[in-house]
This record gives C-alpha cells, structure tokens and sequence, in this order.
C-alpha cells in the first residue's frame, strides 16, 4: 500500500528535541505525538488518518486489528525515537487517608 501525501501544514516542531512531529488524537481523546513522516520500515506501531475534518486520528496496531486500513499510514510515536525525552516523573504515592464512616441507625418512623 502506498503512503497517501501528507501535506505540512500539520508538522510542528519537538519541544524537547526540536525533531518534526505530528499530533494525532487517539480513540480515547488523547493527543499522541508521532514522526511526522510515515514509517518505511514497517516497525510502526501506529495506524494514523485524517477524519472527515481533517484532524489526524490515531489507533495502536493490535493483534485483533494489525494491519492498516483505507487511508491509514504506520506511524511511529515519537516518544519512541526522541532524541532528549523529558524526564519521568516519579509518582509518590497517595497518602494514606482515614477513613471514616457513619453507621446508619436504626430506621425511625417520623
């Protein structure tokens, strides 16, 4: 399958090592950055198309759905080939909280 022409106006630039990217959005709403030009090696995990308006939508390639479908390009997610990726940010953990609860009495006609 050939990889549809991908116009610029779309490509932005890394925050952390200037490399170009493309946003997509995934099924569950969240922005997912990826290389800007299509995967040619194959080792893509993404499957990234434009919607009726024109936004790029991305899905993750799953056993249940491998291969790319209609207009889709491979994609890799540019976490993935960042030069200088930000740092991981190491989550504490939640306090512990009382806890706390009132027994329901007995119940008292009014």
């Amino acid at each position: 399958m050939s990889v549809p022409k991908l116009s610029d106006h779309d490509v932005t630039s890394c925050s952390y090592c200037f490399d170009p990217i493309r946003w997509t959005v995934t099924a569950k709403g969240l922005p997912l950055a990826v290389d800007a030009s299509p995967d040619e090696t194959g080792k893509g995990n993404t499957a990234v198309y434009a919607d009726g308006t024109g936004r790029l939508r991305s899905r993750g390639l799953t056993r249940e759905r491998p291969t790319l479908e209609h207009a889709e390009w491979r994609a890799i997610p540019h976490i993935a080939t960042c030069k200088n990726p930000p740092l991981k940010q190491r989550s504490l953990p939640a306090p512990r909280r009382r806890r706390t609860a009132v027994r329901p009495g007995p119940w008292r006609p009014r």
